[in-house]
């Protein structure tokens, strides 16, 4: 008989994005469903006080059924953890947890697996931590080949070797600031003249109008073919990661730079200055230390050749799998 593993997700696309580049990688073993939380205005309040009270910040009447007892259930971020902790209760601690990265301490002891980032080694002394660079992330050899397929036509008559350029933005109260676009815009034009070539770029919500303005002006004259913030068209996200021959990605967004770092290509993390936080700062450190990528303004950084692609989804999985053995 399958397994039934229920996967709680919720707004924070992130987070859905390493779940479900995990549910990918498991067996057909399981009986994967899954469950969309909707929260009201009380999801905001610490977890702590939310698992006092019957699913508090939970809007029930738009949120999937929670009725039954999964053999698993994932959490996906620290707005769920609650609700996993909820149910494991409620199945008189049948159900098995699995928390994907660290949600505050609150409910640890109950938590059967926690998947923790080494950038978060630290934090918990909890022994049933189970550490990986980065975060799980979607992307494999299959959604690779699948990519290339469709977009490669695409991006036919652009002049070679394609970069791939992904611009993330602000972070923690901390702006992108116009100096970090420029610094960043002028990282890709020496990109440029030292291999030539075009560029796929792609920015984010969080860049901010005047920061992309500053990039593409910055380099106008270049090839490119770009999905900025707001155009209408379809993302070609996996198209970049598959058709680039290189990629440069801002190291504010751990969920990015780990897709790019699963494609095996050559990734030029930018850090720009008084910007990524000491918790970014440590997650770029972990990629540059495990060879998944190079800091842009290595002296080699055109050249740099990863150790291997960062393939954690599939690592999760196994441990998932382990844990109904």
């Amino acid at each position: 008989m399958k397994k039934k593993i229920w996967v709680l997700l919720d707004n924070r696309m992130g987070s859905v994005g390493q779940a479900k580049g995990v549910l990918q990688e498991l067996s057909d073993d399981f009986d994967i469903v899954e469950k969309n939380i909707v929260y009201n205005k009380f999801a905001g309040l610490p977890n702590f006080l939310r698992g006092k009270v019957f699913l508090i910040g939970v809007n029930k009447s738009l949120s999937d059924d929670l009725n039954g007892t999964p053999d698993v259930v994932l959490s996906t971020s620290r707005r769920t953890t609650p609700v996993a902790l909820w149910i494991k209760r409620r199945s008189k601690n049948k159900t098995k947890i699995v928390q994907l990265m660290f949600s505050g301490k609150y409910g640890l002891s109950n938590i059967d697996l926690l998947i923790m980032p080494e950038h978060d080694r630290g934090k918990t002394s909890s022994k049933n931590a189970f550490y990986i660079v980065g975060c799980p992330h979607r992307i494999n050899a299959k959604i690779l080949e699948e990519a290339k397929e469709k977009w490669q036509d695409v991006f036919a008559d652009l002049p070679r070797p394609l970069t791939t350029v992904l611009v993330g933005g602000a972070i923690k109260n901390k702006p992108f600031s116009l100096q970090n676009a420029e610094s960043l815009a002028k990282s890709i034009v020496d990109v440029h003249n030292k291999i030539g070539g075009s560029f796929l770029i792609t920015t984010s919500r969080r860049t901010g109008l005047q920061a992309q303005n500053v990039i593409m002006n910055k380099i106008k004259g270049i090839p490119t073919y770009t999905f900025l913030w707001g155009e209408k068209k379809e993302n070609p996200i996996l198209g970049f990661y598959a058709c680039a021959d290189r990629i440069v990605a801002t190291g504010d967004s751990v969920s990015m730079v780990c897709e790019a770092c699963g494609s095996g290509k050559n990734v030029m993390i930018f850090e720009g200055k008084n910007w990524l936080t000491k918790k970014h700062l440590a997650f770029v450190k972990s990629l540059v230390d495990n060879r998944y990528a190079v800091r842009i303004d290595d002296i080699n950084a055109i050249n740099f050749v990863p150790q291997k692609k960062l393939q954690n989804s599939a690592d999760v999985a196994r441990k998932i799998e382990s844990l109904l053995v």
